[in-house]
């Protein structure tokens, strides 16, 4: 036994180690297969494929709806304008006052000089006899339904033709969306309306009237018309809005956040490629076909809808065609003009 503890236990530890250290070299640098063996006998590791991974021109649908968080406002005061040059004679109603279009809200005399008359006797004498003035009287009427916020005129006070003399809350509200850059573009031909949902609120509503640009100065929706960062995107706004107007008796209120799916469009079995193919993403781009020599070549495309991941293809290329999955990047390491040559050699 101890001839068994001293010499022949060590001795078959020692074999058992040295078999795992040689299959531990032999998976290595010769089990897995993918090196290959130089003139020496080392191994060199396989080489990497970094060529640009490609895409066929495929059929596809496109599905253009653009997404963009808004907020009810309610919709601006109208502008109450004088149609007369004269004194305010009367306040036909008083602020806060319901009117239909067409009521009248205040009148103004109008004092017009007439020309005198001239008359000539049996003898051919003239008789000039000067006429008093023309006195008439002219209602301004509200050109909206809605609520009377004030009439800012005082009795015999002149005013003159396009002054402003009251305002009308129409009572009415919208959704009003800022817009970024990308969602613009895609929006070029918006639709009439657009699907609507306040969260905790009622059902999605269609809000119909939809429209694109800067919103009204007197909205007080904060939205502005200089553009800005939008939080709930991260994105970078343009100060163009998205505006439609809710239903009437829709119960929702102003200052309450809306998500608005505004349907631009939709393209079904059209030829379509990643938008990562593409450069440029609206009516004309380029794309880098790859030739029967394995060399791409930049081919002019014109383009039609887009959802974001994929983008319309209407002509330039056919279907099957491989292109780069991402447009090429510009080799822009700077080069020192004095030499040629990048800088670091």
């Amino acid at each position: 036994m101890r001839v068994l503890r001293t010499l022949v236990f060590p001795g078959l530890r020692l074999l058992v180690w040295a078999v795992i250290a040689v299959a531990l070299v032999v998976l290595a640098f010769r089990g897995s297969g993918a090196g290959e063996a130089s003139a020496d006998g080392a191994t060199t590791p396989p080489a990497v494929d970094l060529e640009s991974p490609q895409v066929p021109v495929s059929l596809g649908t496109v599905q253009n709806t653009v997404t963009v968080t808004g907020t009810v406002v309610a919709d601006p005061a109208v502008p109450v304008k004088a149609t007369a040059i004269g004194e305010v004679r009367r306040l036909l109603v008083a602020p806060g006052a319901v009117v239909s279009a067409g009521d009248g809200l205040l009148t103004i005399t109008v004092t017009t000089e007439r020309d005198p008359v001239t008359t000539t006797d049996a003898e051919g004498t003239e008789t000039v006899t000067p006429r008093e003035p023309l006195v008439t009287v002219s209602t301004v009427t509200a050109t909206a339904a809605g609520t009377v916020t004030s009439l800012d005129v005082l009795v015999e006070q002149v005013v003159a033709v396009g002054d402003v003399v009251g305002q009308i809350s129409p009572g009415t509200l919208s959704i009003s969306a800022p817009l970024t850059q990308d969602d613009q573009f895609r929006l070029l031909t918006p639709p009439a309306a657009a699907d609507v949902t306040v969260q905790g609120g009622p059902a999605p509503f269609t809000c119909s009237g939809l429209t694109l640009g800067a919103p009204p100065a007197s909205t007080g929706d904060g939205t502005g018309t200089t553009g800005g960062f939008d939080p709930t995107t991260g994105a970078i706004t343009t100060g163009t809005t998205a505006r439609c107007a809710v239903p009437a008796g829709t119960p929702v209120f102003a200052g309450m956040a809306a998500s608005v799916a505004v349907q631009a469009g939709t393209a079904a079995d059209v030829l379509t490629l990643p938008v990562t193919a593409v450069q440029g993403s609206v009516q004309a781009g380029n794309v880098w076909v790859v030739g029967t020599d394995g060399e791409p070549v930049s081919t002019p495309v014109t383009l039609g809808l887009t959802d974001g991941l994929l983008v319309e293809v209407t002509g330039g290329v056919t279907e099957g065609q491989l292109v780069l999955e991402y447009v090429p990047v510009a080799d822009d390491t700077p080069v020192d003009a004095g030499t040629g040559f990048g800088y670091g050699g």
